[in-house]
Parts: C-alpha cells; sequence; structure tokens
C-alpha cells in the first residue's frame, strides 16, 4: 500500500491556540479531524487530550519522518458530542471526515472502494490514557465483494485477500454488529479441522473463500438480509461509531474505574491506511520495547509473527516469536527498527511500548508510547537513564507511577519451599512475583471466590479485555498461548499481577474444570503456585517470605545483596531532594515505627493509643476501666494501664531516634472496647435458661446493665474523643503522664524527644482549652517528679467541619493541626466509610460521584474544609504546623492536593511511605517545570540533526 516521503526531520514547532484549546481559557478549536502524512501532521504529541495518545504520538512520529502509514484521527471532542447527542455525529463532521478520505486518497495513490487499486484502512480507538485492549479496532476496512477481487489481482495474491476479507468481516461482525465473537471462531476451527491442519496461516484461498461464505451467514438477519454493508463509507461510519460506543463498554468502564480515568474525557478514533503483514513469508507484524518491562534489563524486548496481523500478536491465538528472531528472518527491516526504536527512546527520553508492521520487507512504524511496566522495572529502568545520562534525577522521579512502588513490598516465595517442590511446567515469564493461589477458569468465578475470602489464580486458554473484572481479584495469571506482549502480559504488568503465559504444556478443559499439564492433571479449587519472574509453574501451596526490600529493612539481607533496594534508595534520595511537603507515618508500636523510619518516614504523624489497649491482656482492664461505677474505680484500672503505655510510648520514641511523635489520646466509640449487647442478652438468657452458676448469671446482669447504660444509637457522633476525655478526666491524665513519663525517661538517656499530644475530634475552643489545662498540669508534675525539663507541643485533630470552620479560634489555644480525612470524609458527606462499598458503586455507574472519597481526597468539598482550616489557622497563628494523617496521605492525587494548599507533612500507614516520598516529589515538580513534552518542541539544532542522521537508515515509502 501507499505511503509519503518520509525524510527525517524535527522542527521546532509553535502550538498554536485552534490546534489545543486552553483548558483555563475555556477557548475551544472549530477543527475536529487531525490530518497526518508525508511528514507533515495537523497536531503534534503535546495533544494527548484532544488526540488521545495513539493520535498524538502518529502526527509526532509523522512530523519526525519516520515511516507512518497516513491517516487523520477523529478528535476526543467528537466522542464526547457523539455521547451527548444521543450517538450522533454532526454533518459537519461528517464532511469533514469526507474530505480527509480525498486527501488519504491522493497521498496513497488509492481509492476508497476502488475495484483496481482499493484503498484499505485500520479504524483504533486511542485514548488520553493507555487503556490496552479496552476499547474496539476494525482492520481491512473498505473490503467487499468486489474491493476483495480487486485487492487479489492487484497484489496477486489470492489467499492474502481472502484472509483479509474474513478478518474484516470477523472484526465488523463482532464490534460493529456485535455478534458473538466465538460464532466466528467456531467456523474458523471448524474449517481448520476439516482440512486437517492447525494453524489460520496453513488455510489456503479456496478454504478462505469458504470462510468468508460461513462468516456471510453469521452476518445475516433474522430476515435472511445480509448485514454487512457493501458501502466502504458506510462501514467506516458504522465502525467508527462502534469504536465511539466501545467507550463505555462494561470492560473499558471496570478498567477506568480501576485506575481512576474520568469517564468524561472519551476516546479518539484514529483511521489510517493499512499495512499488511500478511502478504507471506517476507511479512510480519510485531509489538515491543525498547526494554524488559519486567524487569527493567536495558534489552531490546518484544515479540512478532511472521504472515499475520497485529491483532494476532496481542490476542495470544498463536505464540509469537521473540524478537530477536526477526534479526535472522528479515535482517533489512530488523535493523532498521532497532535503529528507529532506538531514537525513539532517546527522543521521549521513557521506554517506549512500539507496534510495527512489515510488508513486503518494507518496515512500517503504527504506534509508540511510553511503555507500561511492573514497579520493578520503572525503578530500575529509572535509575539506568540517568546513569546513562538520558535524562536528570527530576526526570526520573517523573516516570515512575507511586502506587507501582507497592509492588516492590510484596512477598515472594521462601526459596527453601520453593526448591523443595518440583516444576510441573514452564511458559514464558510476563509480569514478575511470587503467585499461590485455587485455580479457576472464568473472571466470574475469580470475582466470586475472592468475594469469598479466597485466593484465586485465574487460568485461561488467552486472556480477552473482558476478563478485566476477573483478573484484578487474583493472584496471578496463567495463560496457555500468548507472548510477553499479549493481553495477560501487558495487563498483569501494568497491575502489578504475576503472570505466565504461553504454556505450551497446559491443556485446559472449561467444561470439566481441570488442566492437564505434563502428565499432571488439577482440578478447579486445587492449589498452584508460580513465579512470574522464572515462568516456572509447581503443585500447591507455597511459603512466602517479605519483599527483598523489607528483608533488607528487617536485617535478614545485606544490603549489597539487593540490587532493587539500592536503586529505591538512590530514586527516593533523588525525591528527597525536591519535595516540599514532610514524611510521617502511622505507627501505633516499635515495630511499626521501625518499619516507618526504615523506609523513610521522618516522624510519626499518628500514634494511636486506644490501639496499644487492644494488645493481649489489655483489654479486660481497659473493660474494667470503662465499665467503672466511679472514679476511684476507673483510676485503678488506668493505673493498671499507665505502666503498659509509659513503655509503648518509650519504645516508639526510641525508634525514631528524637524525631517527633504525635500521640493522639483516646479516641473510637467506647462500644469497640465492651462485649457486644445482643451476645450478652443471648448469655443471660442461657444462664436463666439452664439454671445456671448464680454468681455468673449475677455479674453477666451486671454487665448487661453497665452496657445497656452505655449504648448509643450512633457511636461515631456519640461518647468519644475529646467528649469522653472531658467526662472522665482521669484518662487525660494518665495518657499525658505516660506520655510525658516515657520522654523524661529517654532524656535521661541522652535522647531528646519533643511529644506532640493530640486531642481529637474538636470542634470548640473550648473543648480543646478544657483538655489542654489538665495536660499542661499533668506534665509539669511529671517533669518535676523527674527533675527533667522536656519541650512538649499540644495540638488538634480537625475532623468535625466546625473544627475546620473555626480553627481560627482553636489555633489560638492549639499549636499544631493534623486534618483527620477519614472521619472529617464520613462527616463532610454523612457517608459510613464502614457501609459506603453497599452504594458506591450505583454512585459511581450514575457519575453521582467520580471516586471513592475515602480513597482519594474529594477536593470541592472536604477540600474546601480543609483549605479553610489552614488559612484560618495561619491567619491566628503565623507559621502554624499543620499535616494530615488520614488514609488519603498515602494516595498520590490526594498528595498533590495537600502539597497544593500548603500542609507541611502527610502521615500515611508505614508501607506506603515509598509512595508518599515520590508523589510529593512529583507535586513539587509539577509545580515548578513545564512538562518533558513541551520541551520536546523547542529542540536546538544538535536535536534536529540526530534525528536526521537517522534519516538514511531506511528506504522511502514507495507508493504502490
Amino acid at each position: 500500500m501507499g505511503g509519503a516521503n518520509n525524510t527525517l526531520r524535527i522542527k521546532p514547532q509553535t502550538r498554536r491556540p485552534s490546534a489545543r484549546p486552553s483548558a483555563r481559557s475555556g477557548g475551544r478549536s472549530t477543527r475536529q479531524l487531525y490530518f497526518f502524512g508525508r511528514g507533515k501532521a495537523d497536531g503534534n504529541g503535546t495533544m494527548k487530550e484532544v488526540l488521545g495518545g495513539k493520535g498524538a504520538g502518529l502526527a509526532e512520529m509523522t512530523k519526525a519522518g519516520l515511516p507512518v502509514p497516513p491517516g487523520f484521527t477523529i478528535s476526543t471532542r467528537v466522542c464526547k458530542f457523539f455521547h451527548e447527542q444521543r450517538t450522533k455525529v454532526p454533518k459537519s463532521i461528517e464532511l469533514e471526515m469526507e474530505k480527509c478520505l480525498k486527501r488519504l486518497e491522493n497521498i496513497t495513490g488509492s481509492e476508497f472502494g476502488s475495484t483496481e487499486n482499493p484503498l484499505l484502512v485500520s479504524v483504533r480507538s486511542g485514548s488520553q490514557f493507555s487503556m490496552p485492549g479496552m476499547m474496539d479496532t476494525i482492520l481491512n476496512l473498505g473490503l467487499n465483494d468486489q474491493t476483495v477481487e480487486g485487492l487479489k489481482n492487484k497484489t496477486a495474491n489470492g489467499r492474502f485477500a481472502f484472509d483479509s476479507y474474513r478478518r474484516f468481516i470477523q472484526m465488523f461482525g463482532n464490534v460493529v454488529l456485535e455478534l458473538p465473537k466465538a460464532a466466528f471462531e467456531a467456523e474458523l476451527q471448524a474449517m481448520k479441522k476439516s482440512r486437517g491442519i492447525n494453524l489460520d496461516t496453513e488455510l489456503d484461498e479456496i478454504a478462505l473463500r469458504e470462510v468468508v461464505d460461513r462468516f456471510k451467514e453469521i452476518l445475516k438477519g433474522r430476515d435472511g438480509c445480509q448485514q454487512l454493508p457493501q458501502s466502504p463509507l458506510v462501514q467506516l461510519k458504522m465502525a467508527r461509531d462502534a469504536v465511539f460506543r466501545s467507550w463505555y463498554n462494561p470492560r473499558a468502564r471496570e478498567y477506568r474505574r480501576i485506575y481512576n480515568i474520568s469517564e468524561d474525557i472519551g476516546t479518539a478514533v484514529n483511521v489510517q491506511m493499512m499495512v499488511f503483514g500478511n502478504t507471506g513469508n517476507r511479512s510480519a507484524t510485531g509489538v515491543g520495547f525498547t526494554r524488559n518491562p519486567a524487569t527493567g534489563k536495558k534489552k531490546f524486548y518484544g515479540e512478532f509473527l511472521i504472515n499475520a496481523q497485529g491483532e494476532d500478536v496481542v490476542a495470544g491465538i498463536r505464540t509469537p516469536q521473540p524478537i530477536g528472531e526477526l534479526r535472522r528472518v528479515l535482517p533489512k527491516a530488523y535493523r532498521q527498527l532497532r535503529q528507529i526504536t532506538t531514537n525513539l527512546e532517546q527522543y521521549y527520553k521513557d521506554v517506549q511500548d512500539f507496534e510495527f508492521t512489515i510488508q513486503d520487507e518494507q518496515l512500517f512504524m503504527l504506534q509508540t508510547r511510553s511503555g507500561k511496566r511492573t514497579g520493578y522495572a520503572a525503578v530500575m529502568i529509572a535509575t539506568d537513564l540517568v546513569a546513562e545520562k538520558l535524562i536528570r534525577p527530576k526526570e526520573a522521579i517523573k516516570i515512575v507511577e507511586p502506587e507501582s512502588l507497592s509492588q516492590l513490598l510484596t512477598p515472594v516465595f521462601d526459596p527453601v519451599a520453593w526448591n523443595n517442590i518440583p516444576i510441573i511446567g514452564r511458559g514464558l515469564p510476563a509480569s514478575p512475583g511470587a503467585a499461590s493461589g485455587q485455580i479457576v477458569f472464568t473472571a466470574e468465578d475469580a470475582v466470586r471466590w475472592a468475594n469469598e475470602g479466597k485466593r484465586v489464580v485465574l487460568v485461561r486458554k488467552e486472556t480477552v479485555p473482558d476478563d478485566i473484572h476477573g483478573m484484578v481479584v487474583s493472584q496471578g495469571i496463567l495463560t496457555a498461548t500468548g507472548g510477553v506482549t499479549s493481553h495477560a502480559a501487558v495487563v498483569g504488568r501494568q497491575m502489578g499481577k504475576p503472570a505466565v503465559v504461553g504454556i505450551g504444556d497446559l491443556r485446559i478443559s472449561e467444561t470439566q474444570r481441570r488442566i492437564d499439564i505434563n502428565g499432571r492433571s488439577i482440578g478447579e479449587g486445587e492449589f498452584v503456585s508460580f513465579d512470574g519472574l522464572t515462568g516456572e509453574v509447581k503443585m500447591g501451596s507455597v511459603l512466602t517470605k517479605p519483599s527483598e526490600v523489607l528483608q533488607v529493612i528487617a536485617g535478614d539481607l545485606k544490603v549489597s545483596q539487593s540490587t532493587i533496594y539500592q536503586r529505591l534508595t538512590r530514586l527516593l534520595g533523588w525525591a528527597d531532594q525536591f519535595r516540599r511537603l514532610g514524611i510521617r507515618a502511622n505507627a501505633d508500636t516499635p515495630a511499626q515505627a521501625e518499619a516507618a523510619y526504615a523506609l523513610g518516614a521522618r516522624g510519626i504523624g499518628l500514634c494511636r493509643t486506644e490501639h496499644m489497649f487492644f494488645e493481649e491482656g489489655r483489654l479486660p482492664i481497659v473493660q474494667r476501666m470503662i465499665l467503672a461505677n466511679d472514679e476511684n474505680e476507673r483510676r485503678q484500672a488506668l493505673n493498671e494501664l499507665l505502666p503498659l503505655q509509659r513503655r509503648d510510648f518509650y519504645g516508639v520514641f526510641k525508634k525514631m531516634r528524637g524525631l517527633p511523635v504525635t500521640v493522639r489520646t483516646i479516641d473510637p466509640p467506647l462500644h469497640e472496647f465492651l462485649p457486644k449487647r445482643e451476645l450478652l442478652i443471648a448469655e443471660v438468657a442461657v444462664l436463666e435458661a439452664t439454671d445456671s452458676d448464680p454468681s455468673k448469671l449475677s455479674e453477666k446482669r451486671r454487665l448487661l446493665a453497665r452496657v445497656e447504660q452505655l449504648h448509643e444509637f450512633n457511636p461515631m457522633l456519640g461518647h468519644r474523643g475529646v467528649r469522653l476525655s472531658i467526662t472522665y478526666p482521669e484518662i487525660t491524665e494518665i495518657q499525658t503522664r505516660a506520655i510525658i513519663e516515657a520522654a523524661c525517661t529517654l532524656a535521661k538517656e541522652g535522647v531528646y524527644v519533643v511529644p506532640e499530644i493530640m486531642i481529637p475530634l474538636v470542634g470548640l475552643v473550648e473543648e480543646f482549652r478544657d483538655q489542654r489545662l489538665i495536660i499542661d498540669r499533668v506534665a509539669a508534675s511529671t517533669m518535676s517528679d523527674f527533675g527533667v525539663k522536656i519541650d512538649y507541643q499540644v495540638g488538634t485533630m480537625i475532623e468535625v467541619p466546625r473544627g475546620a470552620l473555626t480553627a481560627d479560634e482553636i489555633a489560638l489555644e492549639a499549636q499544631f493541626f493534623s486534618f483527620g480525612t477519614n472521619d472529617l470524609t464520613q462527616f463532610a458527606f454523612g457517608f459510613s466509610r464502614d457501609d459506603v462499598g453497599k452504594f458506591l458503586p450505583v454512585y459511581k455507574d450514575r457519575k453521582i460521584l467520580e471516586q471513592d472519597p475515602f480513597e482519594s481526597i474529594d477536593t470541592n468539598g472536604v477540600g474546601q474544609l480543609i483549605k479553610i482550616g489552614v488559612e484560618k489557622g495561619r491567619r491566628t497563628r503565623r507559621g502554624l504546623k499543620i499535616g494530615i494523617c488520614g488514609e488519603h496521605a498515602g494516595d498520590p492525587r490526594s498528595i498533590h492536593f495537600f502539597s497544593e494548599v500548603g500542609l507541611d507533612y502527610v502521615s500515611p500507614s508505614p508501607y506506603r511511605v515509598p509512595i508518599a516520598r515520590l508523589a510529593a516529589a512529583q507535586a513539587a515538580l509539577e509545580s515548578q517545570d513545564t512538562s518533558l513534552t513541551d520541551r520536546r518542541f523547542h529542540k536546538t539544532a544538535k536535536s534536529n540533526s540526530k534525528w536526521a542522521k537517522l534519516s538514511d537508515s531506511h528506504p522511502k515509502q514507495q507508493t504502490k
């Protein structure tokens, strides 16, 4: 098929207002379609919001002079308009599309619908964010009963023409007409079986003509009328609309839910001249990465199929060959591909995920984008690129997804236990990690079993995008076919799920609910274990041990023995240089404090004293304290708790090496410490019915009476936090004494800490003042007893709306604030975070809420309360120290907001500290720098010459 003159060049670009509407000004471009071809493009690489990632990449590669088949992109704005107007496209867009088609015909020398020189196109989706396999694609569009004969005559290759036609009918039937894919597959398999062959490529022209006829029968409606349009223009319009509709298909919506991608951004549609990898053994198609996306190793990575089209590679229908084999099979194309992709990586300064087709030994580039990678690979690649002087540390920080660092803390197999079990099979290691669970065969079963609390491994011949909901709940994925760029591999790496694919000896019987692998038969529900780094599969459940990073932290592994620990430390060290936010951690025990410090926390933002009460042997004492009939009884119980709490605080303070530790006084509702009222009623009834021990019955009745007395209709709004401490001031006294005694003891040992005593649930300055007077009195007395003077601070947790709204008053008394966003979100929304799961899916489905407000901060509501609290608090007390200690403190998107509003620190759980460190650095850099993409369009002549050097590395495209 045709092509463009592809002299490589990059010219400095000036963004035109019409090409990219300003989000701030609300400007809107009149252009809705963007053409690319012959080294020119209407769009550019910065326009992902309008062109989608694929369209922006195609435009940029075209401008660079790379061998990109020409075409045009229908913008994401049209997708949004399509859905707003109830799946209609305005006439102006239809006319603009027809003009682009004419322009494409002129460039290629081919004609849409011609029976002599037909132009065929692909129709692909392309959102701003990569969503692999979630939306739909149609290839070979433009074929009909006449043009297929024209394609045969033009190419003198009837097998190729009818192979392309059967592919088009199947894709169009499935994607556009919404007929089941299985119906087409059944006919194809029946034809292969009747011919005694295994591979699609072994079907000759006669067989493929018959397949086409069978496929047409599937396409006939109930009235017997053919549903396949013979007009290529009608085909194109229907395909375009089907791609737009696929934005809201269930798998795409589930994917966006998992990755918190907005429903409103829409998808672009890319219409591009077809190039063919299925013309014979001099043609191929493939997918690759400039580095290994699983391990980060600097090695050309990917795979290809001879005599195939692109969907064959990612669908896992045939197990492809490693991309290194392309050097032997098609050496000239391989050399061009290596040189082009190397330059792409240097140009984009990141690992590239690319797609290519080789038609009759001529290379065409179909896509380039930043490659999805595992957390392990992300850290290795970022630090390698800095070492290679391709990027600077601040750029390395930007190309690592903070959430991916959690993968470095997940367990690995215990080597002794793993080595004691024989290997039953091997496949391609697609996504690293240790996975062990009960096998299931469908995504639906995976979800159902996981909801029952079971660990499952999803086993499939090959996964498809519709399996996304099962993949996300599984421990890992095993497939019989597919390669390292198949759907299971790509999505597994993105999710951080271990995956082994292309297990050639694996046979799956979904009807019998069994798999057979090398003579072993394993039924549904039996355990298998596998290593996604080596590709080894074993029977049974295998013990795991902490990750390599955590082993180093625990002292079980030397730093010199762990490359990934060294690299992670290096990356986070760079992050610490750029971030503005301080990073603390929530920790209630010395062990948690030690882990937090080792992972980079420099202080404790929340030490929950009530969690200490749940330690073994303490709960009965706490219950006696709560159920006491008078102050004297309560003080007796509290005096028993005093040395225990003092020991806890001493341990936490010592592990933090003098860094700040914020201790919250008792907070949760009383009912959490008491026996369940319903259980006590039942126990009393049983004792009465059985006429048991009178003294035991009497005690149970007394306990029930006290529990009834303390019973609250809404405990979350009841007798807790500062209210409890005001009612029973002796609780505040004992807790203050324990904190100050621990600090004084350490001061005598030469470790000086500044305890921060935090009063929860304050909404009135009078509440805070009441408690501060007690704390100051007890602290002074305790320091006098020890003969030691220490500094301490008293502050509050802002977690009720009134506390935020009157922060200026509270700051008159409080020395610091910490926002408790878990409760603040509950109070602001009127939602219980324990019950929100019952209705949140409905809220999301109906677009009432975009995301779970307990996972990512609600900037429009709760966020405004935080802003008000910060502004008012600092208006009264200049330089007031303010942090956050809710679950949102470990969420990267929330961290960006906290950085913007000027908080001093965030305090997540210990194992989210690395994520917070990196996210805080990204937030700081985002406010300082223009994006890497913007800078690419102001390159110097030196950059231009780099691309010009590549222009001699491959021949110009020839128009056929």
